[in-house]
């Protein structure tokens, strides 16, 4: 076997790695489905091609040589790699299997990630989901989680990220409460109205930002004001009932009012203003980053995109 082909030595490497993990050339020989001869001869032919000597047998051990570990250590992360690769493609043609657990803060997962799930189960039906609800931010590594479903505008960048559809905060209340209180017409009035924020340190300050730019302005204008009310709470579900039963005016993602919108139960609030900062422009599937991703986790990704494509417009 000529040595100027070093491909045609790979084998031979990769055996070399199996005897030093078992330390024998009997169960090398087993392992990879050769004979002692073959085992020994492709030894042979390795030291002859690499000038080197790279296995010491006694009749109690095999042990590797400095070069002989050297070479092992040096190819592990390319036979790993390989190994790693060959599953992938084989789980790419094969059906979508095993377990994914994943994470959603509580309104989002129970209005929208929840029913999208039973449709995919039929599809997929070896595939098992564990979903945990919370609202906490979860370290996904560290909890074992593959997938985070986040309402956000800037997923970390030490994650893959996957973006599914935009979102949107609304200023909503019920027609009862305005024929009450009045209509605010500039985000400065809410400072005298019932809102009802979301619960967070301090105190409760929304931002807006005007829709369409004023002509001749390089920037939208942008307002600030601390609003305060009966009720503050770390559900956008909870602020969304709040607000149907006519408590006060409130900043609730678009998945959380816009079948309430649609239904007339609630009003857009200030529509020629744009609340920001606060909450999410766009809806991410978020995973640690990995070289490779399950195809359990790929189709399921890839059914939410289909699933939330058309947004949560009212």
């Amino acid at each position: 076997m000529s040595s100027d082909r070093p491909d045609l030595f790979w084998p031979h490497v990769h055996l070399l790695s199996v005897i030093a993990q078992t330390g024998s050339f009997t169960q090398a020989a087993q392992r990879l489905a050769l004979s002692k001869a073959a085992v020994s001869q492709r030894v042979a032919e390795l030291e002859r091609a690499v000038g080197s000597t790279l296995v010491q047998r006694t009749t109690r051990s095999v042990r590797l040589t400095d070069a002989g570990r050297r070479l092992v250590d040096d190819t592990a992360e390319s036979f790993a790699q390989i190994a790693r690769s060959l599953a992938d493609v084989r789980e790419l043609a094969g059906q979508p299997r095993g377990l994914v657990r994943v994470t959603a803060p509580v309104a989002l997962g129970r209005q929208q990630i929840a029913p999208t799930l039973e449709p995919f189960l039929r599809r997929y039906p070896e595939v098992r989901i564990e979903l945990e609800l919370a609202d906490r931010l979860s370290n996904l590594a560290h909890e074992g989680f593959d997938l985070a479903v986040r309402h956000t505008s800037a997923p970390p960048d030490n994650h893959v990220a996957w973006k599914l559809c935009d979102s949107r905060t609304l200023l909503v209340a019920t027609a009862g409460y305005l024929r009450r209180r009045g209509t605010p017409q500039h985000p400065a009035e809410l400072a005298t109205h019932d809102c009802l924020a979301y619960l967070r340190t301090g105190p409760a300050q929304w931002s807006f930002e005007q829709a369409e730019r004023v002509r001749g302005s390089r920037e939208p204008q942008r307002v600030s004001v601390r609003v305060q009310g009966p009720l503050r709470a770390n559900n956008s579900e909870l602020l969304r009932d709040a607000v149907l039963s006519g408590l006060g005016i409130a900043q609730i993602p678009d998945f959380s009012v816009a079948a309430a919108l649609r239904a007339g139960r609630l009003r857009e609030v200030l529509p020629q203003w744009r609340p920001v900062g606060f909450f999410g422009e766009a809806i991410y599937a978020i995973r640690p980053w990995s070289p490779n991703t399950p195809r359990a986790v790929q189709v399921l990704v890839e059914h939410w995109r289909r699933e939330l494509a058309p947004g949560f417009s009212a």
